[in-house]
């Protein structure tokens, strides 16, 4: 067995998974489980990606470039707002901002909607860093999405979609 283990992979984990989940532990949703193992693999693998080939390589992390697209596309923000969008923690984008204010990209400037509201936006070398970047970043995705036909990428937008408009039927908890 411990040979076993040594040789596994992804997929015969997978596989792995399923059968003592169902044959030892009696667990009834396999294909449940196979689903949302793929997904979140999928997920972590196109991530990490592009956080390494485009991202990283240009000083940014990837919670860094979400934070500066979501401002560069529909701020200014107000913090909260732009963690929702970037599916952050309000907590991660006051980190981000600080490092992000002081190389320059972003500015967080007052709000007017009392004295403790604030604005980001970004700065015009963000505004060139996010064109040079995206450039980059939106090659990287052409040629992930190139791996499918244009009516698979259809089709998997569609499935995608079905599944996070589920969550309402269960009550799912999302960062907001």
């Amino acid at each position: 067995m411990a040979a076993e283990r040594e040789q596994l992979d992804f997929w015969s984990f997978v596989d792995l998974a399923r059968r003592r989940l169902g044959d030892e532990f009696g667990f009834p949703h396999p294909l449940a489980t196979r689903l949302l193992l793929t997904l979140n693999r999928a997920s972590a693998i196109v991530t990490y990606d592009l956080e390494s080939t485009v991202h990283r390589p240009r000083g940014h992390s990837w919670a860094a470039f979400r934070l500066l697209f979501v401002t560069w596309l529909a701020g200014p923000l107000e913090p909260g707002r732009a963690a929702a969008l970037a599916g952050m923690t309000r907590a991660a984008v006051s980190n981000l901002v600080k490092s992000l204010v002081a190389e320059g990209t972003l500015a967080r400037t007052p709000g007017g909607r009392d004295g403790r509201s604030a604005l980001l936006s970004l700065t015009e070398d963000g505004r060139r860093v996010m064109l040079e970047t995206f450039a980059a970043h939106n090659e990287r995705e052409r040629r992930w999405a190139d791996v499918l036909t244009d009516a698979e990428q259809h089709i998997l937008i569609m499935l995608l979609d079905k599944l996070i408009a589920g969550r309402e039927a269960f009550d799912a908890r999302e960062r907001s």
